[in-house]
């Protein structure tokens, strides 16, 4: 694939802004690939994303960024630009659930997540043997019910130790304390089995039956410190009907999570995802 640097930027909207960064990328004689703009008009605030192909000029990632800074600051803008070719580290951890860490495995086994998979991290050991036939380390740590801080401060070690970009909750039924969420704002990415707002915490496919729901869904959302409800990436549903008992809900559901999940990550991994306040802006 070619390599490409994408130049992602959100700032308050202004008049002359795309012509600005469009002159300052012909100049450079750059090849645009990709470009998606977006304006909040409520909150009077502008959304970008180019793929510039890298090969159409000679100035380094270093290079661009230095002669970039001027315009970022005329219009002061949150920016940045990365190489498409320099994979993230990512972490994933799970608990006894194996539907989405299978298939996040398999997706990037078979190349279709642009990532560094860097190790597993799980509160139960079952799943052990299915992530080391993929040669990735696996770390079981036990999480006690009467003090789980020191497992999370483990957590929190190993994710240093491989220099993780991203955490990816791939059913992880574990609460990440405040301070870990404060710390890897807008790089923990989970799935929870509702189609958020609705049915946030635990056993929302109980919570959907006993309200007689006719669709059920999965939401792909960043991790804070407010249960099930951080900035919002992705999300599935799959139509139900008065015959499907908990367990039909379930199985209908872990499709939906699956998928939510992936699309969500790749969204992430390619970053088309621009986080604005609790809101998301999803270029896909």
């Amino acid at each position: 694939m070619m390599k490409r640097y994408r130049l992602v930027i959100d700032c308050p909207d202004q008049i002359g802004l795309v012509a600005e960064v469009s002159r300052f990328l012909a100049d450079l004689q750059a090849s645009i690939m990709e470009a998606s703009h977006h304006t909040d008009i409520e909150a009077g605030w502008f959304f970008m994303r180019h793929e510039i192909a890298a090969e159409s000029f000679e100035l380094t990632l270093p290079e661009f960024k230095l002669k970039f800074a001027p315009i970022a600051e005329k219009f002061n803008m949150n920016w940045r630009i990365v190489d498409s070719s320099q994979k993230q580290n990512i972490v994933i951890m799970a608990s006894r659930e194996s539907h989405c860490l299978a298939d996040l495995l398999h997706r990037w086994h078979s190349g279709e997540l642009e990532c560094n998979i860097v190790a597993v991290i799980a509160n139960h050991d079952h799943l052990r043997q299915m992530v080391q036939w993929h040669g990735i380390p696996y770390h079981h740590v036990p999480f006690p019910k009467d003090n789980k801080q020191p497992a999370f401060d483990e957590v929190a070690d190993l994710i240093k130790q491989y220099k993780a970009e991203t955490v990816v909750l791939a059913r992880f039924m574990q609460i990440f304390p405040d301070a870990l969420c404060r710390e890897m704002a807008g790089k923990v990415i989970n799935i929870h089995h509702s189609f958020l707002p609705s049915f946030a915490g635990a056993k929302p496919y109980h919570q959907a039956y006993e309200r007689g729901v006719k669709l059920i869904g999965a939401t792909c959302h960043y991790v804070t410190a407010d249960l099930d409800a951080g900035p919002i990436i992705e999300q599935e549903i799959t139509r139900i009907s008065h015959s499907d008992a908990v367990g039909e809900m379930v199985r209908k559901g872990k499709d939906c999570e699956k998928n939510a999940l992936a699309r969500g990550l790749r969204y992430h991994l390619e970053d088309r995802v621009i986080i604005h306040q609790n809101k998301t802006v999803v270029f896909d």
